[in-house]
């Protein structure tokens, strides 16, 4: 199906991100700064809204929306960019066989770089705030991975979609808004009355599973739920599985598809 292994793939993808994130890097004045100072500004602009005009009466609101938000722009900006991959690298696909998965994975692997130094951040930022570490901590490496999956299999749906039809590229971006509603960023889950509507918004939205147990490790220094977590890691294994599925099977119609658009 293509002339590349497995672990060239996997090279020339981590070769695109790496690359790709020194050229951000080059476009801009602050460069490398702006990983973090883009995060900082958007948590700025919601405590601004949520909690000086609005008011959420919340003594620990700041930590509560950095938590939140900082996890949501991960997925966000990670899938987003990625819709856009298959179309935006037609050049390298019209003259190279190449897994076709490679090029939103590309994207959502520089994504988790950037998101290496956002969580140093928000480390940072928790500390500051009295927050004592401890070993409930390293529950946030396999709660990353969890999300990077789901971020990598969301990103390769979003690319195949708009590669199937442009005009979900616009779909992609109002689903982001509507996340950014219903994950509990600025406001929380535990306070749906409705036990069974609160199970299946965490059921049917990983992405607000994900935030709250983010909150739960980070904020209350408690080990998440089990099978909360699991019930996010199995959906992100199977949307990943099933579009890796897709991507061997339209190869070569994604091939053609990108190059005649």
């Amino acid at each position: 199906m293509n002339n590349l292994s497995i672990l060239q793939s996997f090279t020339l993808m981590n070769a695109m991100a790496t690359l790709s994130l020194k050229a951000d890097a080059q476009r801009y004045f602050f460069g490398y700064l702006w990983w973090i100072l883009e995060p900082l500004l958007w948590v700025g602009v919601f405590y601004l809204v949520f909690e000086v005009l609005l008011g959420t009466g919340r003594a620990d609101f700041l930590v509560f929306l950095a938590v939140g938000k900082l996890t949501f722009i991960w997925f966000s900006k990670s899938v987003s960019q990625s819709a856009n991959s298959l179309l935006g690298s037609r050049g390298l696909i019209g003259k190279m066989d190449a897994p076709k998965w490679l090029f939103p994975l590309a994207v959502c692997h520089e994504g988790l770089y950037k998101q290496v130094a956002v969580f140093a951040l928000l480390i940072v930022m928790l500390l500051y705030k009295g927050y004592a570490p401890s070993a409930v901590w390293l529950w946030l490496v396999p709660l990353a991975i969890t999300q990077y999956l789901l971020i990598v299999g969301c990103g390769m749906l979003a690319a195949l979609l708009v590669c199937m039809r442009q005009d979900f590229q616009l779909l992609v971006q109002l689903g982001m808004v509507f996340l950014l509603f219903m994950s509990g960023i600025f406001w929380d889950i535990d306070s749906i009355g409705n036990a069974a509507l609160r199970e299946n918004l965490l059921l049917v939205n990983p992405l607000a599973s994900l935030i709250d147990l983010y909150r739960t490790v980070l904020m209350d220094g408690s080990a998440p739920l089990l099978t909360q977590w699991l019930t996010v890691l199995v959906e992100s294994v199977v949307i990943l599985a099933v579009l890796v599925w897709a991507y061997r099977a339209l190869h070569y119609w994604i091939a053609r598809r990108v190059v005649t658009q």
